[in-house]
């Protein structure tokens, strides 16, 4: 069954105004990670923990475009960033883009231990 993709802040605004074709491969990678796949081109986001944190990188002529989610939580597949990389030193990712993320992924994990236990609730509730 497919996991549910659940965006923070602005990445699905932000995801909406890249071009048609990069959305259209970002898209497509965030459905197979909703299937449990890891995409073909997502790599571990550099500064977070293991695999939690992965970037799915597009380019086209215009530029460099990245979005970020994570898998780590058991509700869904959190979409937390999505920004054109601008910066022409190296292939970091500028800090404030890291920030964004950490940010949002606080906010995930609040989400997230939030749905569990209202669902939890619910259930127990039911179970009376």
């Amino acid at each position: 069954m497919a996991r549910k993709l659940i965006w923070v802040g602005s990445s699905q605004k932000d995801l909406s105004a890249f071009p048609e074709r990069v959305k259209n491969d970002i898209i497509t990678a965030l459905g197979l990670a909703q299937e449990g796949l890891k995409p073909e081109h997502a790599k571990p986001l550099k500064g977070f923990s293991g695999a939690s944190v992965l970037e799915i990188v597009e380019s086209d002529p215009s530029g460099t475009y990245r979005g970020v989610y994570t898998v780590q939580f058991q509700t869904g597949i959190y979409v937390l960033h999505a920004f054109q990389k601008k910066s022409r030193k190296g292939i970091a990712t500028p800090q404030e883009h890291i920030d964004t993320v950490k940010r949002r992924l606080k906010i995930a994990a609040e989400w997230d231990a939030e749905t569990i236990a209202r669902e939890k609730k619910r259930k127990d509730h039911h179970d009376e």
